[in-house]
């Protein structure tokens, strides 16, 4: 074979050099890129990788201008989206992660996905002080040793969407801290931020000193105000039976005609239920919903339930034996749960359901509890409800008499704790008075909201001083006694009016008299509503003079223990355990007439010698009514200059207790 031109040659090794040069400085290239890319996310990854705990981040991904485009920046409302990451990096696993989010820009969460928030809201959601968030599907983050490094299964990542109003571009809007929240037992340091990524380790605390380790992978029950027990009874392909137990921890907590409402995340719905009942059960509607498309033989007439946010309340107490809808222990008591302090029997409620799945749950195994729990009542304190945890199946007795037990096929537990009510979103509200003067300062404005009149009446102005005999009518016949009563004060008249307090139920707290061995005070409940409050109860905390308490005369009064050191529980005695609604007057022209009930306290001076009734010592530090804690005045009542030197009670200021007395049995007269 002839030898290939001497010019031929050389371009084929032209053509080969080019080409060498091109994948090279290609290769190159993608080297440079990928170091340059590296190099970013270098600080992050060296943190992460030197981590040996819980790792956590949160990266602000973009945001768009939204509608209405407005000059000032500080009020410029931006779309945005970030995703935030936890990841266990430990040797052991991670149970029941939290992350709290210290957002800082007003925002307003939209959706969030691979979590749920803590507390339940719903969206849009106001996260403006920071947000918690809790692990839904996957509450557990397994180890790396036992999965073999899947990131799947050691890491959850959390997609946020929402609005935030401010920082103007280029600015970059990041939260004040991530840190994460589980209880006791971690140590999270300050997060560190590097342009639109902020990270921090969490490491287990040694000086933390845990319970006993648990065989198994289940947290252990926690203990609050209020519980809901979560347990599978029996478990089929495509539908199980579930148990649902709430108990009523606390000693000064209670509901009333109970609505509790929890939200399905996976598609199911209550096929039948026993011990309660839904208040819409939309059987036919559910022929329109996702599930009966897929269960399309299935009779859907008599489904209790479709929707994704169901209201259940309690059954009324003639219904408990009944054999189709009873039959439930602890059920069928109109949705009243007693503190266990007056009657433990009365402090569980209980009801079953049957409840379907959707694909793809379709399997034994596939069980999930709804998440976002929250309960609430006609005067009742105001829970913040926990995201259910997985904890050991609860067991029990053999329904045929044997001493053998049966556990449950799995058992979720939810925990809710009271929280003090917002300004102006109490349901009852405390008037205070005392013998050396003679004006009552009555409930703040707007003190459980200012409803709808807000027109005539001014919301911001302080409350007005009233006549005592102002207080046994209702506010709206008011008007005319606190301008009389200023009128003789010679105090201003503001225009407008202050709004009322809007609370239906109010209690005054009067000091009658200061002695030298003592001295007392009358509380006077006073139902505004067109409701019967039974087996009511209230608890006072007092100050330091507490220990000076003597007794509760016309009510059962009893002192509490820890965690409530400081406070007198009272409930009405027997005969007296209604607290009547309002009734009307006489005649048309009469104001209506509150139900109530008063009773005298006294207390001692030999455990208190330094009590100074004059500054305000004799008034309550907080006062709770059926567990709802309520709104006290901004004011105590000021000792007239009549009465600086007086140690005890002047005639006329006997006069004026012995007024307001007889005009409350005058008023009780007319009622009879």
């Amino acid at each position: 074979m002839a030898a290939a031109p001497k010019s031929l040659r050389r371009r084929w090794a032209l053509l080969v050099v080019t080409l060498l040069a091109v994948v090279a400085a290609a290769v190159a290239q993608d080297y440079g890129d990928d170091e340059e890319e590296d190099e970013k996310k270098k600080p992050q990854y060296k943190a992460q990788e030197a981590c040996n705990g819980v790792f956590q981040s949160y990266t602000f991904m973009e945001r768009t201008k939204e509608y209405p485009h407005l000059k000032n920046a500080t009020a410029q409302p931006y779309a945005f989206k970030a995703t935030a990451t936890v990841l266990n990096t430990m040797t052991e696993d991670l149970k029941a992660w939290q992350l709290f989010v210290g957002f800082q820009h007003k925002e307003i969460l939209v959706s969030v996905g691979g979590a749920v928030l803590l507390d339940g809201s719903d969206f849009p959601a106001n996260a403006s002080g920071g947000v918690t968030f809790a692990g839904y599907p996957m509450a557990d983050l397994l180890n790396s040793i036992e999965t073999a490094g899947e990131m799947s299964l050691i890491e959850s990542k959390i997609e946020i969407t929402g609005t935030q109003f401010g920082v103007k571009d280029p600015g970059t809007p990041m939260p004040k801290t991530i840190k994460l929240t589980n209880p006791a037992g971690f140590r999270c340091p300050a997060p560190t931020r590097k342009g639109s990524v902020m990270y921090a380790c969490c490491v287990k605390d040694r000086k933390f000193k845990a319970k006993k380790a648990n065989s198994t992978r289940f947290q252990t029950r926690q203990k609050a105000d209020l519980t809901f027990a979560y347990d599978v009874l029996q478990a089929t392909t495509n539908n199980y039976q579930v148990q649902v137990t709430i108990d009523n921890w606390s000693p000064i907590s209670r509901l009333d005609n109970w609505n509790l409402t929890w939200e399905w995340k996976r598609g199911e719905f209550i096929y039948s239920m026993k011990g309660a009942y839904t208040l819409l059960k939309e059987g036919p509607a559910c022929i329109y919903s996702p599930a009966a498309g897929y269960y399309k033989d299935l009779d859907f007439t008599p489904v209790y339930n479709c929707e994704k946010r169901p209201v259940i309340v309690d059954l009324p107490p003639e219904r408990e034996k009944d054999n189709a809808v009873g039959n439930v222990p602890y059920c069928c008591k109109n949705g009243t749960l007693l503190p266990p302090t007056m009657d433990p029997s009365k402090s569980r409620a209980m009801f079953q359901m049957q409840v379907f799945k959707m694909p793809p749950d379709l399997n034994r195994t596939a069980l999930y509890p709804p998440q976002s729990w929250k309960i609430s009542g006609k005067l009742n304190p105001q829970y913040t409800c926990g995201q259910p945890i997985r904890v050991s199946p609860q067991e029990f007795p053999d329904p045929t008499g044997l001493l053998s037990s049966t556990p449950a096929v799995a058992s979720w537990q939810v925990a809710c704790n009271i929280t003090r009510p917002k300004k102006r979103a109490s349901k009852c509200c405390v008037s205070f008075s005392a013998f050396y003067n003679d004006s009552v300062v009555p409930c703040n404005t707007c003190a459980c909201g200012c409803g709808n009149d807000t027109a005539t009446c001014d919301p911001d102005a302080r409350a007005m001083l009233l006549p005592p005999e102002a207080l046994l009518i209702p506010f709206e016949n008011r008007m005319a006694k606190a301008r009389a009563w200023a009128k003789i004060k010679h105090w201003r008249v503001p225009n407008p009016m202050p709004c009322g307090d809007s609370c239906g139920l109010s209690i005054n707290w009067h000091v009658i008299n200061n002695y030298k061995s003592g001295w007392s005070v009358r509380m006077t409940i006073f139902n505004w509503q067109d409701y019967t409050f039974k087996d009511w109860f209230a608890a006072v905390t007092m100050g330091d003079h507490y220990s000076g308490y003597e007794n509760v005369y016309s009510f059962n009064g009893t002192r509490m223990d820890a965690p409530f050191n400081n406070t007198i529980f009272m409930q009405g005695i027997q005969g007296l355990t209604y607290l009547e609604p309002i009734t009307d007057g006489k005649s048309s022209a009469d104001p209506r007439v509150p139900g109530k009930q008063q009773s005298v306290i006294s207390f001692e001076r030999k455990d208190a010698p330094n009590i100074n009734i004059g500054k305000g010592e004799g008034f309550p530090k907080r006062v709770y009514f059926d567990g709802e804690e309520c709104a006290l005045p901004d004011r105590i009542p000021k000792v007239n200059s009549a009465h600086r030197r007086a140690g005890a009670p002047s005639l006329g200021q006997v006069a004026m207790a012995a007024a307001l007395v007889m005009a409350v049995a005058l008023l009780d007269s007319v009622r009879l």
